[in-house]
C-alpha cells in the first residue's frame, strides 16, 4: 500500500512539474511575444484588419507613385507595384500568402494609417465602418536613376547603390536578378528554385569580397597611422615577398618598380598595399575598417543592412594580413558598405546615416514626419579626405579607372578586382567599381558590383559614368 501512495505521490509531482511548465512558457509568450505574435506577417486576424484599411501609397522622392492600393472587396484589396521588378528590392512586397519584406514591412504600421504597437491595431480600426486610407512614404529614390541602373545592370548578377553623400539619402537602389512583384503567385516556385537566389536584395544583404576598392579603406589607415606615408616608396617587383614565402602579386606578373602613396593607389598596385598592410598590421587596419562601420551594425532610416566584416588575424599570419589590405583574405562586404565608403571620402571624411524614406505623408498627401538622416561618425579627418578624394581623382584621369571619366564632369573613383574566396572556382573575378561627382562638390556617390564581371572593373566603371551623367545632367 505504501508502495502505491508513493507512486501516485511521483506521478502527481511530475504533472505537477508539466503543469508548471506550461503556465510559465504561457505567461513567457503573453508577457514579452505577445506583440511579435501579433504583429507576424502570418497572422491571419491581422490580414483581416489590414484589408480594412486601403494601404497607403509610396512615392519615389519627387512625389511619383511606386505603388497602388485597390480596393476588391470589404476585406480584400490589391496592390499593384507600378515599377514592376525595377523597385522589388527597394520596395519589397506585402501579400497575404508570402507576408511582407522591405518597405512594406518595415512601415506597415504607417501604410496602415497607425505607427503605433501592433497590439492597439485593432482599437483603432474598430471605431466605424468607413473607408480608411494608411499614411503615404515619400522615399529618397529617384526614379529616373533607379531606371537607369537597373537597364545598365542588364542581365548580370549583381547590385548599385548611389547615394547623396552630404545627407545619406538613396537615389537608387538596385539587385539583379530581380523579381516582379505582382507576379508572386504565378512566379514563386520559379523564384525559389533560382539558385541565383532573386529574393536576395544585394545591394544591402550579399557579402563579398572587395578587392582593391578596400585599398581606399587601406590608404585611409596608412594616412592616420603611417608618418609620411604619402611620400613614402616601395619597390614592387611584381611580388610581395616575406621570409621566402609569396605572399600575394600584382595582376599578371605586372610589376611597377619604385612607386610611391599616389602611384600605387592610381595603378592599384598590390604589392605596394599589401606592404602596407603588413606595416600596419592587423589591429590597426581592422580600427580603421570598424570606423567605416566594418563588424558593426549601421544605423539606416527604411533599411537594414548585413554587416560587413573585417577578420582578425594573429601578427604571424602575414598573408592573410596582407591579402586582407587589397580586399581579399577574409573581407566581405556589401555594395551599402562600399557605397557608405566613398560617400565619407566624398563628405570630407564624415560618414552619414544611409536613409531611404524622407518624409511620412497623411492620405491626403500632407506632411505627418519629416525623417533626417544624422552624422554617423567623423570617419577620417577633414585633411586626410581631401587627399584621397586627390587619389581618387587621379585613378579616372591618368589610372584603373579611365572608363569612368566624363567630358564635362571631374569623376573621381576606384576600380576593383575580386577573385572567389574558393580558388577551385573557375568563374571570372568580380568586377567592382567605386566613386563619386563632381570632384569640388560632390552630389552623388556610387558603389557597383557586377559578380564574375572580370578584371579590371571596365564594365562597373562605363555603368558608374552613365549614372552620374543621368543624375548630373
Amino acid at each position: 500500500m505504501n508502495d502505491f501512495v508513493i507512486n501516485i505521490k511521483k506521478v502527481m509531482l511530475v504533472f505537477l512539474i508539466l503543469f508548471i511548465v506550461l503556465i510559465s512558457y504561457i505567461s513567457y509568450l503573453y508577457m514579452f511575444k505577445s506583440e511579435t505574435a501579433v504583429a507576424s506577417s502570418f497572422n491571419q486576424r491581422l490580414w483581416a484588419e489590414r484589408n480594412k484599411v486601403l494601404r497607403g501609397t509610396i512615392y519615389d522622392k519627387d512625389m511619383t507613385a511606386l505603388t497602388k492600393s485597390t480596393r476588391l472587396s470589404e476585406t480584400s484589396q490589391k496592390q499593384t507595384y507600378l515599377q514592376g521588378a525595377v523597385f522589388a528590392h527597394a520596395i519589397g512586397y506585402m501579400d497575404p500568402i508570402y507576408g511582407l519584406t522591405g518597405l512594406e514591412k518595415k512601415y506597415d504600421g504607417e501604410l496602415m494609417g497607425n505607427s503605433d504597437s501592433a497590439l492597439s491595431k485593432f482599437a483603432f480600426f474598430s471605431k466605424d465602418n468607413e473607408e480608411k486610407v494608411g499614411n503615404g512614404l515619400r522615399t529618397t529614390l529617384d526614379s529616373k536613376l533607379q531606371e537607369k541602373a537597373y537597364n545598365l545592370l542588364g542581365d548580370h548578377r549583381g547590385a548599385i547603390v548611389a547615394m547623396n553623400p552630404k545627407t545619406g539619402e538613396i537615389l537608387a537602389m538596385v539587385s539583379k536578378p530581380s523579381y516582379d512583384p505582382n507576379n508572386l503567385d504565378k512566379e514563386w516556385k520559379s523564384i525559389n528554385s533560382n539558385k541565383d537566389m532573386p529574393l536576395l536584395n544585394r545591394a544591402v544583404s550579399g557579402l563579398y569580397p572587395p578587392g582593391s576598392t578596400f585599398k581606399t579603406v587601406t590608404a585611409a589607415s596608412a594616412l592616420e597611422n603611417i608618418t609620411n606615408v604619402i611620400n613614402t616608396s616601395k619597390n614592387d617587383n611584381g611580388s610581395l615577398v616575406v621570409n621566402g614565402t609569396r605572399l600575394l602579386g600584382d595582376f599578371q606578373g605586372e610589376s611597377f618598380g619604385n612607386i610611391d602613396f599616389k602611384s600605387a593607389y592610381m595603378h592599384s598596385s598590390n604589392v605596394y598595399f599589401g606592404s602596407l598592410g603588413l606595416d600596419l598590421g592587423n589591429k590597426e587596419l581592422k580600427n580603421t575598417a570598424e570606423k567605416f562601420y566594418f563588424n558593426k551594425d549601421i544605423p539606416t532610416i527604411g533599411l537594414t543592412v548585413e554587416n560587413s566584416v573585417f577578420p582578425n588575424y594573429k601578427s604571424n599570419e602575414k598573408g592573410n594580413i596582407a591579402q586582407s589590405a587589397i580586399g581579399q583574405a577574409g573581407v566581405l562586404v556589401t555594395p551599402m558598405e562600399m557605397a557608405l565608403v566613398v560617400s565619407t571620402v566624398a563628405n570630407n571624411g564624415v560618414m552619414m546615416e544611409p536613409m531611404l524614406v524622407k518624409e511620412i505623408l497623411s492620405s491626403k498627401g500632407n506632411s505627418i514626419e519629416k525623417l533626417k538622416s544624422k552624422q554617423l561618425a567623423q570617419v577620417m579627418t577633414s585633411e586626410n579626405a581631401a587627399t584621397m578624394k586627390t587619389l581618387m581623382r587621379a585613378v579616372v584621369s591618368g589610372g584603373t579607372g579611365k572608363s569612368a571619366a566624363l567630358p564635362n564632369i571631374l569623376v573621381s573613383g576606384k576600380t576593383g578586382t575580386a577573385d572567389h574566396d574558393d580558388p577551385s572556382k573557375q568563374e571570372a573575378p568580380h568586377a567592382w567599381f567605386t566613386g563619386f561627382a563632381p570632384y569640388d562638390n560632390p552630389k552623388i556617390a556610387i558603389a557597383v558590383i557586377i559578380e564574375d564581371g572580370g578584371q579590371g572593373g571596365v564594365l562597373a566603371a562605363n555603368i558608374t559614368k552613365e549614372l552620374i551623367r543621368t543624375y548630373l545632367q
